[in-house]
């Protein structure tokens, strides 16, 4: 049985918990999302430690991203005294006449006991809905290859090639130094119960550790997905015309930013999209508090350009469900702006001009515009949730000389302990390839504290937005020109 859930907010998360790592599996028309449950109460602003309590796998399922079928726990905890005490990523694989699922068990306090901490585990299933474990088929790090206490992640696949089961597993080498060994492991099997540990599948001695392995091809390429946290916080991919390797470093080979993390994907045949979490802030500060782990549910569409590369777009349910046009009129508050009908423009070289809305934006809502800019200008963007000061505000900045887009906010207070000198929140840029006389597309997704900024098909950029609740949005130009085209602001449908 699953309980049918409407449209709350856009970007799902569970009653009174956090959304963590999800495993995305597609059957008959619907996505079926297995997401690691964390009922640690983020949402009492307090600042738990790690680790507190058992995080088990609970299911959602739905066909728009919108609205969610819950179907509860698939996979529960173990006692403090079991292996999956923990249980952590996996994957989910239809074979041999049952569903599967690899997960990771993990109990931190084996490690005292010299035991292992962590074991790839089995589950099957008739329904996708009742799971029964299977504790005999738990296997551990081959000692020889890798080491003893990082063993996880699991994504399991039918190789045509070698006509056999491959588990790709998230673990570190013995033989490199202590800040390299973080590796993609590989164990082979004929039967999905009977494992048998080679070489690393991909051991680039770059990362201390890697996370949430995934695999799939679209047309020639191959593409090999996993997180990290050792430098950057974010989701990875190579790409290559073998499942072999060599496996290529793209241009851009992220996807989101720091406020996106441990993507996977599914396809429903036509598409593929990209599953990842927002992670909140306790405090709800923006400045005064550290990421979490686990959030919301954040989905992109991944599309193939004629390279082989990967880039973003929002799914096109959820881009549509926001077709209420708000009337606004935009002013000049700083500058002389040209204002018409379908496009509002400045020519501000030697100056910052900014232009604003009337009236305050919904908590919910999408903006659309379009921007062209002239060779050397310096910045521009939007700026959301403008406060009664004039001042407060969050914005999306376009910075052409530096190939780049940034998220940032004023006032800045406590990004770090000394400072207030740090030009954009930490971990919220991405690079653009700037070209003047281009139209580029942006597309503002706000959703309380949640903000997604997608542009020109291509790429993605969410983060949190707490301490400005309400305010105006508006465009600014720092230092150049730019023209700005059919810019809109839309609700929610009613029926939503």
């Amino acid at each position: 049985m699953s309980t049918k859930i409407s449209i709350k907010e856009i970007f799902y998360k569970p009653s009174n918990a956090s959304l963590g790592d999800v495993i995305p599996f597609y059957e008959d028309g619907e996505f079926r999302l297995f997401y690691l449950h964390d009922k640690r109460k983020w949402y009492e602003n307090r600042n738990p430690t790690w680790p507190i309590g058992p995080i088990s796998w609970y299911q959602i399922g739905t066909t728009d991203f919108l609205n969610f079928s819950e179907y509860g726990e698939a996979i529960p905890t173990g006692s403090d005294k079991d292996q999956d005490y923990y249980i952590y990523t996996g994957s989910v694989i239809k074979a041999e006449n049952h569903y599967h699922i690899f997960y990771t068990g993990h109990n931190p306090q084996f490690v005292k006991k010299n035991k292992n901490q962590d074991a790839i585990m089995h589950a099957i299933s008739k329904d996708l809905v009742n799971w029964k474990k299977v504790p005999e088929d738990t296997f551990y790090a081959d000692q020889k290859i890798y080491e003893k206490n990082d063993w996880d992640s699991p994504f399991v696949f039918w190789n045509s090639e070698a006509n056999e089961y491959w588990m790709l597993i998230c673990a570190r080498i013995k033989s490199a130094p202590p800040r390299r060994r973080g590796c993609i492991g590989l164990c082979t099997s004929k039967d999905l119960k009977n494992w048998t540990a080679s070489e690393p599948f991909w051991s680039p001695n770059i990362y201390y550790r890697m996370e949430c392995a995934d695999l799939f091809k679209i047309g020639k390429w191959y593409y090999l997905l996993f997180s990290t946290f050792s430098e950057d916080c974010v989701t990875h991919y190579r790409m290559s015309k073998s499942v072999n390797g060599p496996w290529i470093l793209p241009k851009n080979d992220t996807f989101d930013g720091r406020a996106y993390y441990a993507a996977k994907t599914a396809t429903d045949g036509k598409r593929r999209f990209l599953f990842g979490w927002n992670p909140t802030k306790t405090p709800m500060q923006d400045c005064e508090s550290k990421w979490n782990w686990g959030g919301n549910l954040i989905v992109h569409e991944i599309i193939q350009n004629s390279h082989g590369e990967l880039f973003i777009k929002v799914p096109d349910t959820i881009n549509n469900v926001f077709e209420k046009k708000i009337d606004f009129t935009l002013y000049p508050l700083l500058g002389n702006w040209n204002i018409t009908k379908k496009t509002i423009s400045v020519d501000s070289r030697d100056s910052f001009s900014c232009a604003v809305s009337n009236c305050n934006m919904p908590l919910t809502c999408k903006i659309s515009i379009k921007v062209k800019y002239i060779k050397n200008t310096k910045n521009f963007g939007l700026i959301l949730r403008l406060g009664d000061d004039q001042d407060s505000a969050y914005y999306i900045r376009f910075e052409p000389l530096r190939n780049r887009m940034v998220f940032d906010l004023w006032p800045r207070t406590k990004i770090f302990p000394s400072t207030n000198h740090d030009s954009f929140l930490p971990g919220l840029e991405r690079p653009l390839d700037f070209k003047k006389q281009t139209f580029y597309h942006i597309k503002v997704f706000v959703d309380k504290t949640i903000c997604v900024v997608y542009v020109n098909k291509q790429l993605a950029l969410s983060t949190r937005i707490y301490n400005l609740n309400v305010g105006k949005w508006g465009l600014f130009v720092s230092e150049g020109s730019a023209v700005f085209y059919e810019p809109e602001i839309y609700c929610l449908n009613n029926k939503n």
